[in-house]
């Protein structure tokens, strides 16, 4: 009976000391003129599984480049694990099996943060104009309104890339190019004068025409033609695949638009 515990301890010793014993080193570039992201998420990844890291630095660009040239790397940091080399941080992310770097490779959580603060806006604006008697309608108005403004100056920022990704699926834009700069323009104008519900007979229309193209051409490409494209709904250059995310966007204008447009005859 002694024994038992004492046994327990010493298992229990054992398994703390092989904790306590992974070592790992990582190579990575801390200069003045260049801080490598790549590397703090290596050392972050590291130090999260309970590893001993030694961490060397290269403390200029060019002690960088030699290192690459004299070890035969294409890029840095390097990470070895137990003395064994693993590699880059993508190496060292597949090693434990985690995969590509999650904001690498398709994504939609650049729409999902739109949609998602643009209902919060919509919410506690509803909430600040009318108190606890939350019209769902109103919310609902202000939730597409809102998005449509935020989408709009998501292409604003860089017009030139997302008239690039957008001329490669959008119907009209390919037929006339420059309308790839006019329609974040609409967009956005729209969503802007629906919220403060001005001038509904220009803006409406507009929207219902520019969305109803958006939502036929979404269509054609990724359900008929099944084209493998990134969608320009945030903006050019992102990772968000252009599929049902796209054409919700368009179909949420085109509902948008009709109703302001009944709503003027209620």
């Amino acid at each position: 009976m002694d024994g038992a515990p004492a046994s327990l301890s010493s298992i229990n010793h054992h398994k703390h000391s092989n904790i306590m014993s992974k070592k790992a080193k990582i190579v990575r570039i801390v200069a003045p003129d260049h801080f490598c992201p790549w590397g703090l998420k290596a050392l972050d990844l590291l130090r999260r599984r309970g590893f001993d890291i030694e961490d060397e630095h290269l403390e200029s660009s060019e002690e960088n480049k030699k290192y690459k040239e004299e070890n035969g790397y294409d890029e840095t940091p390097q990470v070895w694990i137990e003395g064994k080399h693993i590699g880059t941080y993508d190496d060292l992310r597949e090693h434990f099996g985690l995969g590509p770097d999650p904001k690498e490779g398709d994504t939609y959580q650049p729409v999902i943060a739109v949609f998602a603060v643009a209902f919060a806006m919509a919410l506690t604006t509803c909430w600040a104009m009318e108190g606890s008697s939350l019209e769902i309608l109103r919310v609902a108005e202000l939730f597409i309104a809102i998005s449509m403004c935020v989408l709009g100056i998501l292409k604003l920022q860089d017009l030139k890339s997302f008239a690039t990704g957008f001329v490669q699926y959008d119907l009209l834009a390919q037929r006339y190019v420059p309308y790839s700069n006019v329609y974040p323009v609409i967009e956005a104008g729209a969503g802007a004068l629906m919220i403060a519900g001005l001038f509904t007979w220009v803006a409406a229309p507009l929207a219902l025409i520019v969305s109803t193209i958006g939502a036929i051409s979404v269509f054609k490409a990724v359900y008929i033609e099944k084209r493998d494209l990134k969608c320009a709904c945030v903006g050019g250059g992102s990772s968000v695949p252009l599929g049902f995310i796209s054409l919700t966007e368009n179909l949420l204008m085109m509902v948008m638009s009709i109703w302001m447009i009944v709503k003027q005859f209620l």
